[in-house]
């Protein structure tokens, strides 16, 4: 097993540096995941173009669904509407917004398309850093399976399938629910984002003693069986420093729950933090917690070197 790089509390403050870099690696992610937005807006804008009148865009079936959106109506919405409710929607868009407009009521449509999706874009953004972390953890964490040569599957999300890693597959860390692998005689499991009933919460890794059919649905599944648990760690991928503290008080109480819950069965697995930003006082609770075995392991996300350390520490469990 690899050496714990950590060996005071400074190591694991994220610097300026890596603050920098985790912003515009978070600034590019949202252009893509934009990307498609746009490309909606540019087909709107020419379909558009086809009438003279902004009241004529309502005899252009093929844009209903994108007038009904620059009207504010999000998809939940459109569930509880009749035809006649999404009608007086669009008219109400036009007379109000679009006919004022004059000759640039294209241009108008087309921002207030993109001023509702900017919602929808929003959302995901919200989810991203969390996304990004999980992406460069499961990175992390195959390549150090591969260096090991150990035999691995994993879960595939969409599918619901086991699928060897023999198999390429293109995006592999984004469809990964769990990974199933043999250390010796150990067969060990890792599911991601899972509900553990003994804690009644959600955690968003587990390293269980189990093999990959011991993960079923309904309460025969092994998550349900609290001596099959080896660890447990919280993510945190936000790379905002501003957030960093009240992103770790949430993640250490959480890992309380999970120790007190573990406690009261008499059972002791690792807990372990994995965090994108690590301010000073931060650092010292964490790296005082390593010291006094309360944490089995943490890494500071954006240090190659720490977060293969607790990989290595992981298949090795």
């Amino acid at each position: 097993m690899l050496k714990n790089p950590i060996t005071k509390a400074e190591d694991l403050v994220t610097s300026r540096e890596e603050t920098r870099a985790g912003f515009i690696a978070m600034a590019l992610e949202k252009n893509y995941i934009a990307v498609p937005y746009v490309e909606e807006a540019k087909a709107l804008k020419s379909l558009a173009t086809r009438v003279k009148k902004p009241m004529e865009l309502l005899e252009i079936e093929d844009l209903k669904v994108g007038l009904l959106t620059a009207s504010g109506l999000s998809d939940k919405a459109l569930n509880y509407l009749t035809q006649n409710d999404k009608i007086i929607a669009i008219k109400g868009l036009i007379e109000e917004f679009l006919e004022p407009a004059g000759k640039s009521f294209i241009d108008e449509l087309v921002y207030r398309y993109l001023l509702i999706k900017g919602d929808a874009l929003g959302g995901k953004a919200r989810n991203l850093a969390g996304s990004l972390g999980e992406r460069k953890f499961l990175r992390t964490l195959l390549s150090v399976l591969n260096l090991a040569g150990i035999e691995y599957s994993w879960l595939d999300n969409e599918s619901k399938k086991w699928i060897d890693k023999s198999k390429k597959v293109e995006g592999i860390e984004k469809r990964i629910k769990s990974i199933h692998w043999v250390r010796g005689k150990s067969n060990r499991l890792l599911v991601m984002n899972s509900n553990v009933p003994i804690v009644k919460k959600n955690v968003d890794f587990l390293i269980l003693d189990g093999k990959a059919e011991d993960l079923k649905t309904g309460k025969k599944s092994i998550v349900h069986s609290p001596k099959s648990y080896i660890a447990l760690g919280e993510l945190k991928g936000g790379i905002d420093p501003a957030g960093a503290d009240e992103h770790w008080k949430t993640a250490n109480s959480a890992l309380g729950r999970i120790r007190n819950a573990f406690e009261k069965k008499k059972l002791r697995p690792f807990t372990f933090f994995v965090g994108a930003a690590i301010e000073n006082s931060m650092a010292f609770e964490l790296f005082k917690q390593l010291q006094t075995g309360t944490l089995g392991n943490a890494a500071n996300l954006t240090q190659d070197d720490q977060l293969t350390s607790t990989c290595n520490w992981i298949i090795n469990l």
